[in-house]
């Protein structure tokens, strides 16, 4: 019965060495608005790099073995679990104190030392390796941003220059309207002109054959009343027309 019980705490021990944080499942969960709707990130979260690991006490014993007890025998039971199963694999002779034990206390004491002495340089190292790493592997990511980022700087430059486009295309048009409009016009005044001279060339036929109606006319009458004069009545008109001029002659001569 109580290897069962020794077994729960070790089966939950696992759960620290996950490459996923609690954390994680809530920003997947954020994030799954972006995602596909048959993406399950709830329960399926994307896995995310642990930067520090997971807390402890004592230096090796898991937190979450702690809060495994505290909710089944209060907060002394992890410590009497503890020390029970020490007392009896101790006094059952099950885990020998041999001189191999002292051996492994003086290295656990010593690898403790190293640790706290050289563990922080070690990490500072260790954490500029990562930045490092983590730069070389962004540094492709970053130029490909940075692309992308001039990209949509000149395609907005060439938005603009596509409406600048539009404008011209427009002063174009209205130009070519004009053009349009002033050769409408020229074709009316050409149209005008041409119509003007036909009326005008309409108009000078009838007044020429209305003046060769005439002539005809005023010649057909002299050569009747020509015709109709005779000789006898000429010589009369002429000797009267010359009587007529003496007498105005006389009378002027009388006057002066």
């Amino acid at each position: 019965m109580l290897s069962r019980v020794a077994l729960k705490p070790v089966r939950s021990a696992i759960q620290p060495l996950r490459m996923t944080q609690t954390s994680a499942t809530s920003n997947a969960a954020a994030a799954a608005t972006s995602e596909s709707s048959e993406r399950d990130l709830v329960n399926f979260p994307r896995p995310v790099r642990q930067e520090f690991p997971a807390k402890v006490r004592m230096g090796f014993i898991p937190d979450d073995w702690f809060q495994f007890f505290y909710s089944k025998t209060g907060v002394t039971g992890p410590y009497t679990f503890g020390l029970g199963l020490a007392t009896y694999l101790c006094s059952k002779e099950i885990y020998i104190m041999e001189h191999e034990f002292y051996t492994g206390l003086s290295i656990a004491i010593m690898g403790i030392y190293a640790v706290k002495k050289l563990g922080p340089a070690t990490a500072k190292f260790l954490d500029a390796e990562v930045a490092k790493s983590d730069a070389a592997l962004n540094s492709g990511r970053d130029v490909s941003i940075d692309q992308a980022k001039s990209k949509i700087v000149s395609e907005k430059a060439e938005q603009e220059r596509a409406l600048a486009q539009k404008m011209l295309f427009d002063a174009k048009r209205e130009n070519v309207a004009l053009q349009l409009e002033a050769a409408y016009r020229e074709q009316l005044i050409k149209v005008f002109t041409e119509t003007k001279k036909r009326l005008d060339y309409q108009v000078e036929v009838q007044n020429v054959q209305r003046n060769l109606e005439q002539r005809h006319v005023v010649d057909w009458v002299l050569r009747n009343v020509r015709a109709a004069v005779t000789p006898e009545q000429e010589k009369a008109t002429l000797s009267q027309c010359i009587a007529n001029i003496k007498s105005l002659a006389q009378q002027n001569t009388a006057r002066i």
